[in-house]
This record gives structure tokens, C-alpha cells and sequence, in this order.
């Protein structure tokens, strides 16, 4: 996990591009649904997303917060 808020529960992701494909698609997913069964919430944003839209990005977090 790149960021983590222990008083959220929250877990943040900035993927680059070994998540693109469809082998990295399906382990984010495991990955997620394992920590959310954990109870932790799971953002994930693309590097691109973040450099381009950052914020949104920063919304979207504050959203979940």
C-alpha cells in the first residue's frame, strides 16, 4: 500500500502501469477484497490520474474520510 489512515481504516493505491493489465487487474482485486474483508476501505488511483486530475483525486479521498 502506498498511504494508510489508521484513524480511517483507509487505504490509498497509486498504481502505475504492472496494475494496467489484466494479471495486475485481477491481484489488485484479491488484494482489495482480502483488505476489505479486514474491514479496511481501498482507493485506488492511476500515477497518470493523480499528476493529471490531482484534485480530484484529493477530493475523492477527503470523500472517504
Amino acid at each position: 500500500m502506498d498511504f494508510y489512515c489508521s484513524r480511517a481504516n483507509l487505504i490509498i493505491e497509486i498504481d502505475g502501469g504492472q496494475h494496467y493489465s489484466a494479471e495486475g487487474i485481477n491481484k489488485d482485486k484479491i488484494r482489495d477484497d482480502y483488505l476489505r474483508g479486514l474491514g479496511f476501505r481501498v482507493l485506488r488511483f492511476f500515477d497518470k490520474e493523480v499528476f493529471e486530475n490531482f484534485n480530484g483525486v484529493i477530493e475523492r479521498i477527503y470523500e472517504n474520510l
